[in-house]
């Protein structure tokens, strides 16, 4: 039991902790919403594709449905760095066999050592193998690849590139114990080597491993294998004979940026490298594509000549038709104007065609384009009002692979969503694919805000980079997004007593709108002044807003201006009365602070025990005034008189982060209550039907949402039981 300042009462009860069975499932967006890295195909077993995400873990295909299937949803907190996927290989000679590469940050934002997650089943299940470094699956330079292989010629065999100049590793026992190889070229280039977090100035290292199996090999494996390294002037491609014994830089190469990818083109006897002068995958000025042939020892400069001419952006992703010798495709990284391009080659790169043409013709030499494709977005419908200017191939473009056993399929990731075509091969004929989104099953989002209001959508949600949206279905992708469109948008809330009144705020200065009609359509608030990102609280009757962007706590009333609140901490959360316009409360550093006035002046009334800090606030949001549960490091708090007296929950609950209100079981009952944190001891979230603490974990061994103190809550309601988890790169999802 903590002690508490202001203490009246403390529940008693036996900790209990009973598993409740809960079923889960996306929300569903249909267009993936965040990076895809690269889509790795199986060369042996036709349809068996394999798709990494930054954030959002890895997929496998599922061809029947032409869709996605998560693969590492069991990650739990102590997990969470296994949604970061740097590179994954899928075995040519045993298909059962899958390896990926998993860790978020080489910095100390992550403080683990990378993974490596070996399955024998293609993905059904996994064994996890600890590597000696770190990884970076969301660090820049990620869209490099493929980091892991596996030699063709002995799958025991694989060769893996690391970051942080720690080379270039080999293992020979399938994975599971890696050594250093001689390879001293460690890729030293870094994005800002004077950025103190360690982010952009840890150097990018081995970016990516060819295996020629068109030269020699030994019962050990093959003999010659390419290595490319991120480095800039200096040679950045190595060759070595032995198997990884030696190794010497490649004659002839350019040093003047970095290659990006590499792969190798058998029935040419060649390796295609696409270059760029920085990191990816968002930035990237100019570049140049080149191809080896590795018999004549020999460079050749394969650089469309539109690229030439334009000299605005590198080249990320690449691949050959296995089907069709000769067949190569690439794409730019980064053309923002008018749009990404993506080349084909009939004839080795020696010339080149575009999927789309553009000029400025006269007299008023406006930008034309035109598209040899048909656009096709209906599964994720809402892209169109992300994308309302030229945009529509993308950006962010780093992985790019056609089917080797379908030469009409092929695929791309961007920075939103992952496109492809059926078709591919009109390209070349009537010169008009079906450019499709294919992105069904991918669910890649970091959730920044849920609220479940008691009328209109059960779901509202704001999320990084697109923005959010209103889920009148949750098992059907909107239409649109929040509009006006701001990218990021990090705060939302509803007024208690008219649920269909919202706030909403965005990333950037000034970025605050409202809604009347529960988050359909969005009216640009005319007093927001400079303030930005932040989250948002909106009072009761829609009077006050409270915004805090990180700098202070601000309110504005009746439309007003914003001004600074007083009395309370500038790092407080804050939380409106669902029924009481008047009350507002905040919570800062382990002390609840309540406002009678709308938010524009707070006054201390609780000390929660021996708590540095607040996690999460949350009131009843089903008619009741004054009752609240609030967060810290020790555990959860309860009042039923507007913060005057707090009750101290037991039942376990040693730390809580985000919590939520619920239905309750029957009308007029006690609310359910949803909280993410440690209760016996266990990281994970758990729901409580009658405020004793007497908890049921309501995650379950397929489904624990990665990290807990990373994850939002929102209590439906409507639906005893329901309730919505956001997380920080795997989308919304919600149980019952």
């Amino acid at each position: 039991m903590h002690s508490l300042a202001f203490l009246v009462g403390v529940a008693a009860c036996a900790s209990q902790v009973a598993a409740q069975a809960y079923t889960w499932k996306n929300v569903h967006t249909g267009g993936g919403g965040g990076w895809v890295g690269n889509v790795i195909f199986n060369t042996k077993q036709k349809n068996l594709a394999f798709l990494r995400t930054d954030i959002g873990g890895a997929y496998k295909y599922a061809p029947a449905t032409d869709s996605w299937i998560p693969l590492v949803d069991w990650a739990n907190n102590a997990e969470f760095d296994y949604w970061g996927t740097e590179s994954i290989a899928t075995d040519p000679v045993n298909p059962n066999n899958l390896y990926i590469e998993v860790g978020l940050y080489t910095n100390s934002w992550d403080p683990n050592n990378g993974t490596i997650l070996k399955s024998t089943d293609q993905g059904a299940t996994f064994t996890s193998i600890p590597l000696p470094f770190k990884v970076g699956g969301n660090m820049p330079g990620r869209g490099a690849g493929e980091r892991l292989v596996i030699d063709p010629n002995n799958n025991n065999v694989l060769y893996l590139g690391a970051r942080s100049g720690r080379g270039l590793w080999k293992s020979t026992n399938a994975g599971l114990t890696w050594t250093k190889t001689s390879l001293t070229a460690t890729g030293t280039f870094a994005e800002t080597p004077s950025d103190t977090s360690g982010y952009n100035s840890d150097p990018l290292g081995v970016g990516w491993i060819v295996v020629d199996t068109t030269g020699p090999s030994t019962a050990a494996g093959t003999s010659r294998i390419f290595v490319g390294v991120e480095s800039i002037g200096s040679p950045s491609i190595w060759v070595s004979t032995d198997a990884g014994a030696t190794f010497t830089a490649v004659p002839g190469q350019i040093t003047n940026y970095l290659p990006h990818h590499g792969i190798l083109a058998p029935a040419e006897k060649s390796i295609y490298v696409t270059y760029v002068d920085e990191s990816g995958p968002f930035d990237g000025s100019h570049g140049v594509m080149y191809k080896y042939n590795i018999t004549a020892g020999t460079w050749s400069n394969i650089t469309p000549a539109q690229a030439i001419s334009d000299n605005s952006y590198g080249f990320g992703g690449i691949s050959i038709d296995a089907q069709r010798p000769g067949v190569v495709m690439a794409a730019s990284l980064n053309q923002y104007y008018p749009d990404a391009q993506i080349w084909r080659s009939l004839d080795g790169g020696a010339s080149w065609s575009t999927l789309y043409n553009y000029s400025y013709p006269p007299p008023n030499y406006q930008l034309a384009i035109t598209r040899d494709y048909t656009w096709d977005i209906s599964v994720a419908p809402w892209i169109q009002s992300y994308t309302t200017d030229t945009k529509q191939i993308g950006w962010g473009i780093e992985g790019l692979q056609i089917d080797p056993f379908d030469s009409n399929h092929f695929l791309y990731g961007t920075g939103l969503t992952l496109y492809g075509s059926h078709n591919l091969e009109q390209w070349d004929t009537v010169h008009n694919i079906t450019l499709a989104c294919l992105s069904q099953g991918i669910e890649e989002t970091a959730v920044l805000g849920l609220v479940s209001p008691p009328t209109g959508a059960h779901l509202v949600s704001v999320v990084g980079d697109i923005g959010g949206w209103v889920h009148d279905n949750l098992d059907v992708a909107p239409p649109t997004l929040h509009v006006p469109v701001w990218g990021t948008s990090n705060g939302i809330d509803y007024a208690g007593n008219q649920p269909l009144s919202l706030v909403r705020t965005g990333g950037s200065a000034g970025q605050l709108a409202t809604s009347t009609d529960g988050g359909h359509t969005w009216t640009q608030y005319a007093n927001a002044g400079s303030l930005s990102s932040g989250k948002v609280a909106y009072s009761a009757n829609a009077t006050s807003i409270i915004w805090t962007p990180g700098s202070g706590v601000y309110v504005a009333k009746n439309g007003g201006a914003f001004v600074a609140s007083t009395g309370i901490p500038s790092n407080a959360i804050i939380a409106t009365d669902k029924s009481n316009d008047a009350y507002v409360y905040g919570a800062a550093n382990g002390r609840l602070y309540v406002s009678k006035d709308g938010g524009a002046t707070f006054t201390l009334t609780n000390v929660l025990g021996s708590a540095q800090s607040s996690n999460g606030i949350a009131v009843n949001n089903l008619g009741k005034a004054g009752e609240l549960w609030t967060t810290t490091e020790h555990g959860m708090w309860h009042s039923t008189d507007f913060g005057k007296t707090v009750i101290g929950f037991s039942g376990g609950l040693t730390q809580g982060y985000a919590v939520a209100v619920g239905a309750p079981s029957t009308t007029g009952g006690t609310p359910s209550v949803f909280v993410a944190g440690t209760v016996n001891g266990v990281a994970g979230f758990y729901r409580t039907d009658n405020n004793s603490g007497s908890w049921s974990q309501i995650d379950t061994p397929q489904f624990r949402f990665g990290s807990v103190s990373g994850a939002l809550l929102a209590g439906d309601p409507r639906i005893y039981r329901r309730v919505y988890i956001g997380t920080n790169g795997r989308g919304i999802f919600y149980g019952n």
